[in-house]
């Protein structure tokens, strides 16, 4: 029973990832366009990114979550919890990078990193100007993103493994987080042999 029940867990956590990672994919796509045609102000510039990539995915996820729980039953301890939820930040995580970071560049915006650059200085000139900065500090606000920027353009293939690497640490640690929150361990009803979980 409970090597099925792990077993059902983790197909579940692949099904569900499957989704945020389409989810996610597509948000960090939408956020492109947000990006470089809508945020004209520096509260689009902080805004755009927080609202894409933390607030809408963390909603999501904690939806799928709560869902993937009720799929297995209804209950799960903490590692079961910690295994499902991983498998699922972890193949959302790979989706998203292939949906938005290869394919999306490659087929339909090879351009995507300069037109960001375009439309961050734009942005960023504006807002110093209308700030009535000097020239000098939006100089070097505007050299600060060129840097930003030229570092994304020349990523190594080590720098792309340890991102990687950082990615799934992270995934790693958000899935305890959930999973602290998400466990429901099965309730334990007092019999004469004493204390044993309901037979289902």
């Amino acid at each position: 029973m409970s090597e099925e029940l792990n077993a059902k867990i983790k197909k579940q956590g692949l099904n569900k990832g499957l989704i945020l990672g389409i989810i996610m994919g597509v948000l960090k796509i939408l956020l492109f366009y947000f990006m470089t045609t809508m945020a004209t102000s520096l509260l689009g510039i902080i805004g755009g990114p927080i609202l894409f990539t933390m607030i809408i995915p963390i909603v999501i996820a904690v939806l799928l979550c709560s869902d993937l729980r009720k799929n297995v039953g209804g209950f799960w301890d903490f590692r079961q919890a910690v295994s499902g939820i991983f498998v699922m930040f972890i193949v959302a995580y790979v989706v998203s990078y292939l949906l938005s970071d290869v394919l999306f560049p490659m087929v339909i915006e090879p351009d995507m990193v300069n037109k960001m650059e375009q439309a961050m200085i734009a942005t960023m000139t504006n807002v110093m100007e209308k700030a009535n900065a000097d020239q000098a500090t939006i100089d070097k606000a505007l050299d600060d993103v060129h840097k930003q920027l030229d570092a994304q353009k020349n990523v190594s293939i080590g720098g792309r493994i340890q991102s990687f690497a950082i990615g799934l640490i992270f995934a790693f640690i958000l899935a305890l987080i959930f999973a602290a929150i998400f466990k429901k361990e099965r309730p334990l009803y007092l019999t004469e042999d004493g204390l044993k979980e309901p037979t289902v």
